[in-house]
């Protein structure tokens, strides 16, 4: 997707402020540009629109309010670049815990939101990214965990080495069409129905 044509949501309940962002964000060519000047309800406002990323701007945040963002910016997965005029590192800590990708302390001037904006996406991106190899290399692990059990299994009740465990667990995987993990997991099954 070109960036021009993301859909961005700017959550900020003062209107000159919100129009820096708005501006700032139409002159870097964004045109998808939603202003919403309430928050409450703004949770089924995202819902409804669906922005590819979400801009909030709070002048003076106070706990409550910080904290009803961060729990949705837990749940909405999306690129947040937030603007404050003053913060504390507890509160900083919050905000990239709750998954917000740029965290600016007075800094709302017209000319850096699109360069704010491009920050917190690609920081959204490689964070995502990154999540996802975790995810993947969190299975994989798994998984290995899963064959190397069965494969123990194998050898102790047939009394073979491990390359000839591995290599029939393989062969059976090649012959029903289904990968060796699944062969391991129903291999341990059938196993733990037998121990009953």
């Amino acid at each position: 997707m070109n960036t021009s044509d993301l859909a961005i949501l700017v959550i900020d309940e003062n209107a000159i402020r919100a129009a820096i962002i708005r501006d700032g964000l139409l002159k870097a060519g964004h045109h998808n540009v939603t202003v919403v000047e309430e928050l409450v309800g703004v949770a089924r406002t995202i819902e409804r629109l669906s922005p590819d990323v979400i801009v909030i701007d709070i002048e003076n945040p106070n706990r409550d309010m910080l904290e009803s963002l961060f729990v949705l910016s837990r749940t909405v997965k999306k690129p947040i670049a937030m603007f404050v005029d003053r913060s504390d590192a507890e509160t900083i800590h919050a905000a990239v815990e709750a998954g917000v990708s740029a965290y600016v302390v007075d800094g709302l001037k017209q000319e850096r939101v699109k360069p704010i904006l491009d920050m917190a996406i690609s920081r959204f991106n490689a964070f995502s990214r990154m999540a996802q190899e975790l995810e993947a290399a969190k299975s994989q692990l798994e998984n290995r965990k899963v064959v190397d059990r069965a494969k123990a299994l194998l050898m102790k009740s047939r009394g073979m080495d491990e390359e000839k465990a591995y290599a029939l667990m393989r062969r059976t995987a090649m012959d029903q069409n289904r990968k060796i993990v699944d062969v391991a997991q129903s291999l341990i099954m059938t196993f733990e129905m037998l121990e009953r």
